[in-house]
Order: C-alpha cells, then structure tokens, then sequence
C-alpha cells in the first residue's frame, strides 16, 4: 500500500516520502500527516478480522493498536514494532460522574489502563517503530511527564537511548520516576514546555536523534487507534460528543484524523462533534478559538496544577482546529477548582485519573451537553501520576498556580485515631 506524508496546510499539500526524516513540512512550514491509499480496504472484512484477532495469541494482535494495523500501514516489516500490549482500554460508566455532569450517563475511555499510564503509549509503539525503520540509535522528547514515562518505556524496549528534556520543577515525580526507572537519559531543563521543544529541535537536527513529540506524524498514527478501539468496542455506533482534554493538541488531531478516515471508509456512518477542554491558566486554543480575529497567541506563561496540559504554544492547533470545525465541535476551558473537583467526583466512582483528564468531566458540566446526550470522555492518565495532588486536595492542602485555596468541596481526608478499639467503635456507629 502506497504511503507518504503531505503537508497539511491546505495551500501547499506537498508530498514527502514516507522514510524522510522531517516533522514540518521544507516548502512552507505546516505540519504533516501520513495518507495512505486506501483503495482495496474492505470495511466489513476488517471488522471481522480485527474481532477475530482479539483471540489471538500474537504480539501484534494482542495490542490494542496494531490489532488496527491496517489503516496506518506505514511500517512494512512487523519486526521494527515494539509493542507493550498497548491500548487494550475499557469504556467505563459511571452514574456518579453522569449526574454531576448533568447526563444520564456517561462514558469514559480510560487511556490511564496502558502499559505507562496513559493514551501516550499509543502513539509511542507508532512512533519508535518509524525510528527503528529509520535506523535511528536515540530519540528524544519534551515532556511534562506523560510522554517521558512512555517514550522512555518504549525506547528501551526498542534497543534505543530515550532522550529526555523536562521543565525543572514542573514535573510530578509519579512521571519522573517512571522515566528514571525505564532508563531514559533525562535533562532538568530551566525553561518552559515551550522553550525546551525550541531547543531541541535544535539539538535533535544537529546530532541526528529523532525527535518524538508529537509534532512527529507517526506519534499521531498510532494515537488514532483509540478512536478506532472505542468505535469497535462500541459496535461501530458514534456517539453524540467526544470529549478530551487540551494541551499539545495532538489527540484531537489523531481523533479527528481517524474518524474522518474510518467515515470515509464506510466504518461509520456519521462523525461525532469533538469538544477539547482546557485548563484556564494554559487555554491559548480556547483563547484563539472564541477570539473574532483568527491570530494564534501562544500563552507565554503557562500555569495549571494539571501538568500534562500546561503547554502555552501547542504544535497540532491547525489540526486541531480544522477537526473541531469539521466535526461542528467546540473549545472549552475550566479553572483549578473545577478540575480539582470533576476529579474527586471520578475518584468516587471508583474510577480515578490525573489531574488534566477530569478537565473533561468538568468541561461536560459547564457545557451543558443535555442530559440524553451520548458522550464519551477520554480520560488520558492513570490516578496514580500525581499522588501528592490527591492528597493535598483531600486534606485541604491544595493551592492553585496564583497561591490561591482550591476547596475540598469532594474532600475525603484520613482520620487520625488512637490504638483504642472502644473509640473507633464510636467513630464508625
């Protein structure tokens, strides 16, 4: 099958091979995106296929995102790809988090069940498969601590040298030591999100390592499969909504890649509208999306306590914004407290998250979506990545960015008792 990239501008649409080691296009800058010829592609044989492969034993099939192999073809020999037995994630429902959303119900795709953590998992096994084709020896990316985790998972998994360049002091140590322990060469760098790609995307040009944020194309290849995963575990009906979370933006842009390509293939029948939801202290899409003049600002400071979303300048917004239009969706954006609390009502559902997935929960509150409405939340991370974050909220420790109280309005803190059997009797009538 005949596989390039193009870029996605669409005054340019110029065409680069598959193998080039490029992640903007040289003609004019935009961004790219792999197309493949999708001529022979038989939706009702693939449907079956990908059903029957859930009962195999293979290592390619038992992945959550290979098992989809066929609508991003661009690795030809199967022995470059690393898998984890990524993807794999659940739908879960939960009455609990419905209600204090105002719906009926509610559906959350649970990214937090992979390999790592999170959804970064399913672009990482797309994205260190091209560097092994590459014959790349190292790559390297900027994290807030989802992606270094997982790059660094994969890396060392591949045989290659994980290179990893994080804000000095703006990284959960639940993330950071996940890099650590994977092996990953990391580099505490005293700059922002923003600041740190600039430089290395220098450094990574320079000294031939490839780069593995997701400005790679290939890293949005793989995050389609989420989309794909949830359409098959849903027997193919599209829901009303698709709700995420905002940050780099290149979620959005994989959901909204594979959505239109599975629609266009005849998978589904009609697109689902993508709402992305940001935090309010790192919202340059929501800013630029409600804005009347159409200039792109990035936010210079970016601040938010939901670390994997607090990036000022994110690389995808032209995707991501052609996929919000197309799909007749929309942009939110939800402040410290809102978040805090969307996530100890997920918590309570015996559910859990990070900090930046419950953004999508609160985002559904304020929205207001109506209440018969079939939604779908992707919750990106794993509860576990912040620890010290749930604490603090349930002790009534938590402060946002500006130093301000965030209310435990959901607080659920440990009760300090004596070794007296007799008075935790009483405490517990």
């Amino acid at each position: 099958m005949q596989s390039s990239l193009v870029c996605f501008n669409a005054a340019c649409r110029a065409h680069y091979g598959i193998g080039e080691v490029i992640y903007n296009c040289p003609k004019c800058g935009g961004l790219l995106e792999a197309q493949y010829d999708f001529t022979n592609v038989d939706p009702a044989a693939l449907k079956r296929t990908w059903r029957e492969r859930r009962m195999s034993n293979a290592p390619l099939d038992q992945s959550g995102v290979w098992r989809y192999r066929e609508l991003f073809p661009f690795v030809e020999t199967q022995a470059n790809v690393v898998t984890l037995r990524e993807g794999n994630t659940p739908l879960l429902q939960s009455k609990r988090a419905a209600e204090y959303g105002g719906l009926a119900n509610i559906t959350f795709k649970h990214q937090g069940f992979n390999p790592t953590g999170s959804f970064k998992d399913n672009g990482m096994t797309a994205g260190v498969a091209q560097a092994r084709k590459l014959g790349m020896k190292r790559v390297a990316c900027v994290s807030t601590g989802n992606t270094s985790a997982s790059m660094a998972a994969y890396a060392s998994a591949g045989g290659l040298e994980p290179l990893i360049f994080i804000p000095n002091g703006n990284i959960s140590y639940g993330k950071l030591a996940q890099a650590l322990e994977y092996g990953a060469k990391t580099f505490q760098v005293d700059a922002n999100f923003d600041q740190i790609l600039a430089l290395v995307r220098v450094l990574t040009e320079r000294l031939g390592i490839y780069l593995l944020n997701s400005i790679n194309p290939f890293r949005i290849e793989g995050q389609k499969s989420i989309v794909i995963e949830m359409m098959d575990q849903r027997d193919w009906r599209v829901p009303d909504w698709v709700v995420l979370p905002g940050g780099n933006l290149g979620n959005v842009s994989a959901f909204g890649k594979g959505l239109r390509e599975m629609k266009e293939l005849g998978f589904i029948d009609k697109l689902p509208r993508l709402a992305v939801i940001q935090a309010k202290g790192a919202s340059p899409f929501y800013e630029y999306m409600k804005a009347t003049s159409k200039g792109f600002n990035a936010e210079v400071h970016p601040e938010t306590l939901a670390t994997a979303i607090k990036i000022g300048d994110p690389v995808s917004w032209p995707k991501a914004q052609f996929e919000i239009e197309i799909s007749n969706g929309t942009v939110e954006s939800v402040t410290e407290q809102e978040i805090a609390d969307a996530k100890a009502v997920i918590g309570a559902s015996g559910i859990g998250c990070e900090p930046a997935s419950a953004a999508t929960l609160a985002g559904i509150r304020k929205l207001k979506l109506g209440r018969d409405a079939d939604i779908v939340a992707v919750l990106t991370g794993n509860v576990l990545k912040d620890p010290d974050y749930i604490y603090r909220y349930h002790t009534g420790q938590l402060k946002a960015p500006d130093g301000s109280p965030i209310k435990a309005n959901f607080g659920n803190a440990p009760i300090v008792v004596p070794n007296d059997a007799e008075k935790i009797t009483a405490l517990l009538k």
